[in-house]
Formats: structure tokens, sequence, C-alpha cells
């Protein structure tokens, strides 16, 4: 997947990244994670001295237990996440700790107030421009929102937004009044219903398929209308045993991709859930696998139950993993998940499940400030 970034003079995604090749990075790389380890918002808490003003309530990836935090948030979060997990438009994604949520003017706001890393008494909010629905497209429900860097401020930082369908929008808040957005229509349906996701090493936004048999890479000139397509073979599945292939073969299927920023690995994720029914009989989705393939440049997808040091964190927002050694509490070979119906973990050495049923409102982990 090594597909280099075309610089268009319109819209430029910046120069990809090298990545460091050792599992860990500068001590001062190191000491900056350790301060803002991952997070999930469990819930927003009306505050009893102001009426319009919440705090939040967290869970830090290397505790077991649920912190408060004492931060002014807007109380509207409290309905806008309820408005999510009962399907209505609310929060669209999250990418980097900016949650994207709609307003009533077509426009999308990115905003940091859930973000306990980030400023207490000066939250950022950050509104795109109008959004431009193409011929026979819609922009009404979302499968996700990815950046190019961990602020919409910095001024190469790009904002995707990948819809149900074949449209796939960019733009750049930088550029203030210039802003706009890039519509792509892509052609081919098995990347409608799939995520989006920014890869540094490539410098490109990159779509992982129905299946996961092909990843779509997009940059703006040579691969706008025309994306780079790599063909994925599939390597060392003769370890899962013909049970355990029925039980995959029986569930419903998401694929994710995820980039190690310090050990320079891509990993694609297949994720199988199947429908349950809770104590009040309403169906919830229930974790049964979790499989992880490591990714290279020839298009090979190789099985693993080892990813060394990693946590990959697998949620609503962007996916992201971090080396378990820069938190201490946190487990490696893992991979953590939360969804508005369950919340756990899967230990990829013995493929065990630990999960729980959860009433989350935001089901989004927040990665490190520094990642």
């Amino acid at each position: 997947m090594s597909l280099l970034l075309n610089q268009p003079s319109k819209l430029c995604l910046g120069k990809p990244v090298l990545v460091r090749s050792s599992p860990l990075g500068s001590d001062s790389f190191s000491s900056s994670l350790q301060q803002t380890p991952p997070c999930a918002i469990i819930s927003v808490s009306p505050c009893p001295y102001a009426d319009e003003i919440g705090n939040l309530n967290i869970k830090n990836a290397n505790e077991h237990f649920v912190t408060h935090v004492e931060k002014d948030v807007p109380t509207e979060f409290t309905s806008i996440l309820k408005y999510f997990r009962f399907g209505i438009l609310g929060t669209i994604g999250s990418a980097h700790g900016w949650v994207a949520t709609p307003l009533e003017d077509g426009r999308v706001r990115l905003q940091d107030d859930l973000n306990p890393a980030a400023s207490y008494t000066d939250p950022k909010h950050i509104c795109l421009p109008r959004l431009v629905t193409l011929p026979y497209c819609q922009t009404q429900l979302v499968t996700n929102v990815s950046m190019s860097s961990s602020s919409p401020e910095e001024e190469d930082c790009v904002v995707a937004i990948k819809f149900f369908g074949p449209q796939l929008s960019l733009c750049r808040p930088a550029a203030q009044s210039n802003s706009e957005w890039i519509n792509i229509r892509i052609a081919n349906p098995c990347f409608f219903s799939s995520r989006v996701m920014f890869s540094k090493r490539d410098g490109m936004f990159h779509i992982p398929g129905s299946g996961g048999h092909l990843i779509g890479s997009w940059d703006l000139e040579e691969h706008k209308d025309h994306p780079k397509i790599q063909t994925l073979r599939f390597h060392n599945l003769a370890e899962l045993t013909i049970s355990k292939l029925e039980i995959l073969h029986s569930c419903s299927t998401s694929e994710h991709l995820v980039e190690s920023q310090t050990t320079g690995e891509t990993f694609l994720i297949k994720w199988y859930r199947k429908t349950t029914r809770s104590f009040l009989d309403m169906p919830k989705m229930k974790t049964e696998a979790l499989l992880v393939f490591k990714l290279d440049e020839e298009g090979n997808a190789v099985y693993t139950q080892d990813i060394g040091d990693l946590v990959i964190f697998l949620s609503r927002a962007e996916p992201f993993c971090v080396p378990a050694s820069f938190f201490p509490g946190m487990y490696p070979n893992r991979v953590e998940i939360i969804d508005v119906d369950e919340l756990g973990s899967v230990n990829l050495a013995t493929g065990t499940v630990s999960t729980k049923n959860s009433t989350h409102m935001a089901p989004y982990f927040i990665p490190p400030q520094n990642i």
C-alpha cells in the first residue's frame, strides 16, 4: 500500500510522514502520551450549579473505574448523544477527540467539548462549509469521520466524511473563507457502506471494501475519479477451526483499517457480531469474534494473533492503536471495543471475547492527545 499523494493546488493533504521502526518513540513522546491515556466518554452529568453546563464521566483505558471530570460541557450533548443511541440525527462521528455534529443549516460543526485533554475554559467549535449532495447521493446517513491530523486547526488538516452510498467529501477547515467541500463519487458499490481512514504513511484516505478483499485509495488528482485499488490476498486462515468459521459466517461483519504510528504497521480488522436480546427484549449487537490481519505493501493480509505491545481501540470513532507499555495498567495484544450496546476487549492470543452490555450514549474512544 505504498501509495503517494499527488499534491493538488486546491486542497493539500500534506506530506506523508515517516514513522519509527521501534515500538517506543522518544522519551518526550512517551512521556506526553502517559499524561493523556485513551479514554471512553461514559456520560455527561448535569452540573448542580448551572442548568446549561454538565460534567464529563470518563473511563481511562488503563483504569477499572469511572472518573468524574470537572470540565464544563454544554448540556446539549446529553440530548445529542441520547438521540445518537436511538438512531435519531445526533453526533455523526469522531476523530482525534473532535466530535462532529450536524447543524440545521446543512453544515457540520467540529467541537472538542468531550475531549478531556482539550482546554477546560476555551473549547473549540469549528463550523465546516455547507454540505453539497451529489446527484443520486445522500448526506443524511454517515459511516464515519476521519481527519488527516490531530486538529482541524492545523494548516494542512483535511476532514473527510464518508456517507452511506457513493459520496466521499473532503475539506480543509484552515482554509477558512476559501474552504469548500471536494465531493468524490465512488463507483464501486463494495465501498458504499465502508469506513474511511487516513494513512499518515501514505498520505491518502483509504477505504476497505465490503468483505475486506479490496482497499481503495483516493487523492485529488490522478486518483480522484479513478482510485488506486489494491487486492488483498489472505494468509494463515487455516488456523481457524471449521466450527469457528461456521460461527463467523452467521455474523454481521464490518471491516476497519488502523495504522500504528510507532511501528509503521497497518492492520485490517474484521469485526463479527450477532444480534441478541436484552432483558427488555430489545435487540442488541454482541461481538462474537475479531480477526486481525497484518497488511504489507504487496497486498498480503496475514492473519495474526500477535500484534506485540500494541492495543487497538475500535468504536464509532476513527480506530487507533497505541503501545500498552506507554500506559501502566494496560494489557498488550488486545482490541478494546465500545459501542452503544457493549463495552469490552478481545484477547488476540486466545481469541477470548470479554464484553458486557452497556448503555453508553457516546460510543467513542478518544486517543491520547499527541498520537
